[in-house]
């Protein structure tokens, strides 16, 4: 075998040697302190069209954990029934520019990971060159012309260096993927929350409306039996009070039906056909109801912000790894195999032939306390990066808890307040035909007409409410980025 084969093959082992070694410490395990289980009270209500739970504590548990492992594998054009909400959604994830920048986001990381990944092989070119030598006598010149292929200081990655800085790369490109499925997921509940919204200042609008028209015509027959001496001038005066509010209510949700479409617009990214927008607040937005009580919370783990803080500290813990490769010594690669002649005309010719294999070995001695340093900023970071792994996990169980905990109250209290306008709706009723009879004065009857008009008030919020905690808790859950049901 000939000198160049041997240096060859040596060269060929080093390279498929690169990276077998890491120096990068194992990954510290999570200690976010949360209870395996929400702590709420039992609750039979579950998804639409799933079963309610069984008296059996285990097929309880184990059905709470299909459920919620379901919820992030629902697809939000399964989750929403409204057809123009879905239209909208769909809109909002082509056109929103929040959402394009985590687009591009993730395509810059991933173009980052390629550069440092392309550090662990060698970087080969093909190049000439000219040298051209002499001294003070002119006949001394001489010309050298090289032509072949070259490496230019490839480091041997024998402590796992490179290769550590890699794979830091690539979890910060994974990390950067689940930021942008975390702003599609929030992108989707904005765009909900507004068309709600929207829905329920237009409702408010249509009841604040029709209770001015009735207001208006009130105190248009209190006017007239004013001049006729049958009323006083006070309770002429208490029905204008009831008009002003009427009108003043009236403008203020005429100004939030605005600002509402102005929001729809800016989410979505483009005006919005009019014919898509709500006209009142339905039942049929949203499509999940409440989870039972013993969901686990390991279904947290596959939330977008969860696991973009789990591949953030699995970058830092990598460049532990690096900082600690760094203490070693490192060898660096130059070769160059070609043709070399003193003409350019035989430059190719036989016997021109040459190479050239430059290790440089470099011993790190004195640094200053550079690499020192270096270590402990590595080991501070991931520290940093997996107290914030705990806190998004601790987070997105306040979110969840939060959410389950106003499932039951919200569906208690609409069907409150839905008794509540029919009581209001009877007293006001029964109030106004005591004071055309005159066994009841003017002062009980819009007593009683404020009390319906705030009860309406009051039930279209509480609806509005629930519709939009479903919103959240499906959005807690990690689903949304998914278009369709797997």
């Amino acid at each position: 075998m000939s000198k160049f084969s041997t240096h060859a093959l040596a060269l060929a082992i080093a390279v498929a040697a690169t990276g077998c070694v890491s120096l990068a410490p194992k990954l510290p395990e999570q200690q976010a302190g949360i209870p395996a289980q929400w702590p709420l009270p039992p609750t039979t209500q579950s998804f639409v069209g799933a079963q309610p739970l069984t008296s059996d504590p285990a097929a309880s548990q184990e059905a709470a954990a299909t459920e919620g492992a379901a919820v992030a594998d629902i697809g939000w054009r399964d989750f929403f029934e409204d057809p123009n909400l879905e239209q909208l959604i769909g809109r909002a994830l082509d056109n929103n520019r929040d959402l394009r920048v985590a687009v591009l986001n993730v395509e810059k990381a991933r173009a980052q990971y390629r550069i440092q990944r392309a550090d662990r092989l060698p970087s080969v070119g093909v190049g000439g060159q000219l040298q051209r030598v002499g001294t003070d006598t002119p006949d001394q010149i001489t010309d050298q012309y090289q032509a072949g292929a070259s490496i230019a200081n490839f480091e041997i990655d024998l402590f796992g260096r490179v290769r550590s800085l890699s794979q830091s790369a690539l979890q910060r490109y994974f990390a950067e993927e689940e930021a942008r499925r975390a702003a599609q997921l929030s992108l989707i509940a904005e765009v909900a929350n507004a068309y709600l919204t929207l829905a329920a200042d237009r409702e408010l609008l249509s009841v604040s409306e029709a209770t001015l028209k009735n207001q208006q015509s009130a105190y248009d027959l209190t006017a007239k039996r004013r001049e006729l001496g049958a009323v006083s001038g006070l309770e002429l005066s208490q029905a204008r009070t009831q008009v002003e509010q009427a009108r003043a209510d009236a403008a203020r949700y005429a100004g939030q039906v605005a600002q509402d479409i102005n929001a729809l617009n800016l989410l979505v990214g483009e005006p919005v056909d009019p014919a898509l927008l709500p006209q009142k607040l339905t039942a049929g937005v949203t499509g999940l109801a409440a989870l039972p009580q013993n969901l686990p919370s390991e279904v947290l783990l596959r939330r977008p912000d969860v696991l973009q803080a789990e591949h953030l500290l699995r970058a830092q813990n990598a460049n532990i790894g690096a900082a600690r490769a760094a203490f070693f010594p490192s060898i660096s690669l130059t070769g160059f195999f070609g043709s070399a002649s003193n003409e350019l005309s035989g430059l190719f010719d036989s016997n021109t032939r040459m190479w050239s294999v430059t290790p440089v070995l470099n011993i790190p001695i004195f640094q200053g306390g550079r690499l020192r340093a270096g270590l402990a900023s590595a080991k501070a970071d991931q520290k940093i990066a997996l107290a914030q792994y705990e806190k998004a996990i601790q987070a997105g169980f306040r979110d969840v808890s939060d959410a389950l905990a106003l499932t039951k109250t919200l569906a208690e209290q609409r069907q409150a307040q839905e008794a509540l306008v029919e009581a209001a709706g009877r007293a006001e009723q029964l109030s106004t035909a005591r004071y055309k009879a005159g066994r009841d004065s003017y002062l009980n009857q819009l007593d009683a007409q404020r009390t319906l008009y705030g009860a309406q008030q009051g039930l279209v919020s509480t609806r509005l409410a629930e519709q939009a905690n479903r919103v959240t808790l499906y959005k807690v859950l990690g689903g949304g980025w998914n278009e369709r049901s797997q």
